[in-house]
């Protein structure tokens, strides 16, 4: 049951995070090192904004400081994941390249002084990332203290699209590769539309601003377009890294909180995944916002343990309003990524910064210094990650999975659909939500991939949805699975062109429907919705309802009022060996737990039994569990289980009390098929 995985050389855990030792006197870089001892860090990421140090001037490279900082984090105990510093090219790059910087979509050319402002088509850019990720590895591929490499930082962020010329020639190479002819091409985008029919590839331009909306189908290959250029950046760096080392490479992914970089594709290319991840201050309940994130980066690392890279200590400084955690917080939070496949507890950054944007953004040694509060949560923290070595390995198993698509992600969201309060992401964070409350352990997963293990398969956003994936979803009803599908589902191909024979009309047979006309409510409105399945209830819904057309499928509740009054709202359709289930209003987490009540029932998923506030998840080793509880309410709550707490010590022989604000990692025995073994 152990993952395999590529992994860096760290004994037990990873716990550590991102040091900047250049903008420090000499001096400080001594005391830095004692106190990660002392806290407990065997892990940091160093060189990720150091391009101007490294290369003071062009083909002039000074490698003496970091020589001496790898050396002394290697006598100390501490390994590196070497960043190259391709997000920051410097001062000198821009004042010799100037048409290697980014062109906004109002002609807008970004000037220097930032991070992440060079276009990632320009050739020189490309030659000058590649060059020095090379000098870099061939200086300290061999060097003991180095374990990991980390290309870049944030792919997308802040700036993914350019509309230079550089980039526009590329996207015209692009387009040939993928369609060959116009004729391809102007099918594809349906340019008989608003006559934008092209018959010669240098007419075709980028989706820049226009008078009013783009064409959408150029606009969703153009977000096509722009990933595939971050990431043929990735590659470059990570070859000549390859060609003189041999240890993992990453980058850090931003799972949820990035929409630039579609990550299935993004995780074949890297040895192991690795997660930023930031709460979401205007969120009460960021914390499910984090147990969303850690289970989407598991799940594009195909199971396999990960890394989280950056999360805070404390408050940000980017946000509107920087919320500090309270105490116990970032305790709970890093160890809800932990329960959720992280073998590696990280932070940015480890010395608060005097100078620059980041200055008010927390960090693990803070401004208060080491009498703080802050400080002794960090140390703490350090002895947990140690502690939980022999969780090292174990995976996450779920019977259920939530598709998440980002190519439907970037049609979706797009401009002129039917409601501008339908939107990917609080879909998916409701439908997740509803499960987390419930307890429900869940997998992400594309539409298109094999569906079979899980029994219960949740579609809360899937706009857009090819021909091949709604045939994958209908085989997996037709084997016994149980689907249930959101509205505004199954209704484009591809090319963002709704699919013949209308809306849902993909996943007809799996559902027992077809959808007639969209009834969006106006802003504001409230509607009601009869629910007559196993005894009646009225719900609350907005927004949304559907005319729907029945070709099969049973009715299990009905509007009640709005414009769809009469009409069915939620079905429940038998086929195959299977059942699929259709929400064709929105329903908040609260009245969506009527649904999955009754779709739980079908897939044969049972309840934990749990309070909400107490979030559990399994991490499953060769020969034991280890049951990760954290309490985010203020109340002790009572688990089931027998093991030791590898936090604590403390035994328990049948039930555990997590006191309120409180972790425990409890070792127990593996348990298969209800049964200990």
């Amino acid at each position: 049951m152990t993952a395999a995985a590529s992994w860096p050389r760290v004994e037990g855990l990873a716990y550590g995070g991102d040091y900047n030792p250049e903008q420090w006197p000499r001096e400080t870089w001594d005391e830095d090192v004692r106190l990660m001892r002392e806290a407990g860090v065997n892990l940091v990421s160093v060189g990720i904004f150091s391009w101007a140090m490294l290369e003071p001037k062009e083909g002039l490279y000074d490698f003496a400081w970091m020589d001496e900082l790898l050396d002394l984090l290697h006598a100390n105990g501490i390994a590196a994941d070497l960043g190259t510093p391709s997000v920051s090219p410097p001062a000198w790059f821009f004042h010799q390249y100037p048409e290697a910087r980014v062109t906004d979509k109002n002609g807008t050319v970004m000037g220097f002084g930032s991070r992440g402002m060079a276009s990632h088509a320009a050739p020189e850019y490309r030659e000058a990332i590649a060059r020095m990720a090379g000098e870099l590895a061939q200086r300290y591929g061999s060097h003991p203290a180095v374990v990991m490499w980390h290309v870049h930082n944030e792919y997308g962020v802040p700036v993914a699209e350019d509309f230079g010329p550089r980039a526009v020639a590329s996207w015209r190479r692009w387009l040939q590769s993928r369609y060959s002819t116009l004729e391809g091409l102007n099918a594809a985008w349906g340019t008989a539309f608003w006559g934008q029919r092209y018959d010669d590839w240098e007419h075709v331009v980028a989706p820049a601003a226009t008078p009013t909306i783009a064409n959408p189908a150029m606009k969703l290959d153009w977000a096509r377009f722009t990933d595939d250029q971050l990431r043929e950046c990735f590659v470059i760096e990570r070859d000549a890294i390859r060609a003189h080392a041999s240890q993992p490479i990453t980058t850090n992914f931003m799972a949820h909180q990035s929409w630039n970089t579609d990550l299935w594709k993004w995780a074949e290319l890297v040895d192991v995944v690795s997660d930023d991840h930031y709460l979401w201050s205007p969120d009460p309940d960021a914390h499910v916002g984090l147990a969303l994130s850690a289970d989407l980066t598991r799940s594009v690392a195909g199971g396999k343990p990960w890394i989280l890279m950056e999360h805070s200590t404390s408050a940000v400084n980017w946000q509107g309003r920087n919320i500090a955690k309270r105490p116990g917080e970032m305790r709970r939070n890093a160890l809800s990524h932990f329960g959720r496949g992280a073998d590696a507890i990280m932070f940015f950054q480890w010395r608060a910064s005097r100078s620059g944007a980041e200055k008010f953004h927390s960090a693990m040694l803070p401004h208060a210094g080491t009498g703080s509060r802050l400080w002794r949560e960090v140390v703490e923290l350090g002895g947990h990650v140690e502690a939980l070595a022999p969780a090292q390995g174990s995976v996450v198993e779920a019977e259920v999975a939530v598709l998440y698509d980002w190519e439907s992600l970037w049609a979706q969201d797009l401009e002129w659909r039917p409601s501008d309060d339908v939107q990917f992401r609080e879909r998916m964070r409701t439908f997740y939500e509803r499960l987390w409350r419930d307890d429900v352990t869940v997998d992400f997963a594309h539409p298109g991939q094999d569906l079979s293990r899980y029994k219960l398969v949740v579609a809360p956003a899937s706009y857009l949805l090819t021909a091949s994936s709604a045939a994958n979803l209908t085989r997996y009803v037709e084997a016994g699975g149980t689907l249930l599908v959101n509205f505004f589902s199954a209704i484009v191909n591809e090319n963002d062109a709704v699919h013949e024979g209308g809306f849902v009309a993909p996943l007809r047979d799996a559902l027992g429907l077809t959808v007639e006309e969209f009834l969006p409510l106006r802003e504001g409105d409230a509607a009601a919705v009869r629910w007559t399945r196993g005894g009646e209830q009225v719900l609350a819904s907005d927004v949304w309802q559907d005319h729907i057309a029945l070709a099969g499928a049973e009715v299990v509740a009905e509007n009640v009022t709005g414009p769809g009054a009469g009409l069915p709202a939620i079905t429940r359709n038998e086929h195959g060996k299977g059942v699929g289930w259709y929400v064709g209003t929105r329903l908040d987490v609260d009245a969506l737990k009527t649904v999955f009540d009754a779709v739980y029932a079908d897939a044969g998923i049972e309840a934990s039994g749990n309070p909400e506030t107490l979030e559990v998840v399994t991490r499953r080793g060769a020969a034991e569990d280890f049951v990760v509880a954290v309490n985010h309410g203020a109340d002790a709550a009572r688990l089931s289980v027998a093991g030791t707490d590898l936090l604590t010590g403390a035994g328990t022989d049948g039930e555990f009390e997590v006191p309120g604000g409180g972790v425990a990692v409890i070792r127990t025995a593996h348990v298969s098929g209800g049964e200990e073994v």
